[in-house]
């Protein structure tokens, strides 16, 4: 997967690369579709909600510039994968689901495998973790119409947040950087995510 999809696509941070190497994605979907485990597309896991392409999730980590003290929040834990490639690479990740179920397995995957620097909570992500902010780095694995307000507050100053900004069937990923108070945006590239359910996301799950 690291050899064939990610290094010819450009991802070039090599703790990046050295994170997808150790965590094993099979371990984060559900065992009937182990055979499309390291493929470059996404899988289903369940409630309408998938596990991301590796390539886009080594894009999104690779955009957040980890050096290995950040607090980072994550909206949307989905399978854990995603977090676990945080964990790697950041002090503490404080991850945000809104699917019960999915919250307990994510969890439960995490204990399996040994991450104590990942803390999960049960809620509507848009909120962000208020109690726990600031953070240095957002990661968003949602599509949402729009800049979540309250992650912007909890961004601390020089931070950056990344994630899929747009329609319900086409965004782009964005990444946000906060600069003595203001805000900057960048294009990256297009893409395609669930949305983010919440207040403010979506108000509902598109089908």
């Amino acid at each position: 997967m690291v050899e064939e999809q990610l290094i010819p696509r450009g991802i070039k941070n090599q703790k990046v690369l050295e994170a997808f190497r150790t965590v094993e994605r099979h371990n984060f979907i559900p065992a009937d579709l182990w055979e499309s485990a390291y493929a470059d597309f996404p899988v289903p896991i369940g409630w309408g909600q998938t596990i991301s392409q590796p390539y886009i999730v080594a894009l999104m980590t690779e955009c957040l510039d980890l050096m290995g003290e950040e607090k980072v929040l994550e909206i949307g834990t989905g399978s854990g994968y995603q977090a676990a490639i945080l964990a790697e690479l950041a002090k503490e990740v404080y991850s945000v689901e809104r699917i019960v179920s999915l919250a307990k397995s994510a969890e439960l995957t995490f204990n399996e495998l040994g991450y104590s620097n990942i803390k999960i909570k049960v809620d509507d992500g848009s909120l962000g973790w208020p109690e726990q902010a600031p953070f240095e780095r957002i990661i968003v694995t949602a599509a949402t119409p729009i800049v979540p307000l309250p992650l912007v507050e909890q961004l601390k100053e020089k931070g950056k947040l990344i994630l899929p900004l747009g329609e319900t069937f086409s965004q782009v990923l964005t990444i946000i950087e906060k600069k003595q108070g203001k805000i900057s945006s960048t294009s990256v590239c297009g893409c395609v995510f669930v949305p983010l359910v919440g207040k403010y996301g979506y108000n509902r799950q598109v089908s």
